[in-house]
């Protein structure tokens, strides 16, 4: 399974989450502590966005090779500084390509958007969901992948005004239905809040009073960090975290 991060709070460098810590996301491409689900590294690619300061939309970057590989990324994420941050590193479902236009996060508008699982039986499994969603949007998918279909289907509804919260919750319960055993851990954030469900693997979360920092797995041994329980959504900002039951 793939690992992904999300941080609001104080501006950092991008180092300081991909690279820096002893569990960063570099290292967690390579050592996972937890691939339930299958899958052993996370090699298939990966992809930071982050807001620039003072800036409305993000900047993305992203790879088809694996994190560690990328002789640019460090003096990159050294040089970058950003308080709204998302990345991922990527394990890729058998069958489903590997290409850089197939690695998280996925953009829409000024959503930064990442899936960490899989939609069981897909591409026929989400017909129904994707039958909501325009046409034109289906035709430009940046990869054949669930997590892209995934994806347009949230960007489609926030797009039209529903509510982050209701988008998600409706997403899990339209693919529980339609593909029992799926995997559906989504992150999104639009540089002022995150969002994040669990459903079929570990998340955690660190709030430290004015940042908060949202990964699959701890980057460090700080003990502000707390696991969000399965089949839960969390909604944070850098001063506030909610929990509920999805």
């Amino acid at each position: 399974m793939c690992r992904h991060l999300a941080y609001l709070g104080p501006p950092v460098p991008l180092s300081a989450l991909l690279l820096d810590p002893p569990h960063a996301l570099a290292h967690q491409a390579w050592a996972p502590r937890d691939m339930r689900g299958g899958g052993t590294i996370n090699a298939d690619g990966f992809g930071v966005g982050w807001f620039p300061l003072g800036a409305d939309e993000p900047i993305r970057y992203r790879s088809a090779m694996p994190i560690w590989s990328d002789a640019a990324l460090p003096a990159l994420a050294a040089a970058t500084t950003s308080g709204a941050v998302l990345a991922a590193v990527r394990s890729a479902t058998v069958g489903m390509p590997v290409v850089e236009t197939a690695a998280a996060p996925f953009l829409d508008d000024r959503w930064l958007i990442s899936h960490n699982g899989v939609v069981r039986g897909f591409p026929g499994s989400f017909a129904g969901l994707a039958s909501e969603v325009p046409v034109e949007e289906l035709l430009t998918l940046e990869a054949p992948t669930d997590s892209a279909a995934v994806s347009v289907y949230i960007g489609h509804w926030l797009r039209a005004g529903k509510p982050a919260d209701e988008v998600l919750t409706t997403l899990l319960t339209e693919v529980r239905k339609a593909a029992p055993g799926s995997r559906l851990n989504l992150l999104l954030t639009d540089g002022d809040r995150i969002l994040a469900t669990t459903a079929g693997h570990a998340l955690s979360v660190r709030a430290t009073g004015d940042a908060v920092l949202v990964a699959s797995e701890p980057l460090d041994d700080h003990p502000a960090w707390r696991p969000v329980p399965d089949n839960h959504l969390l909604i944070a900002t850098p001063t506030d975290v909610t929990l509920g039951e999805v």
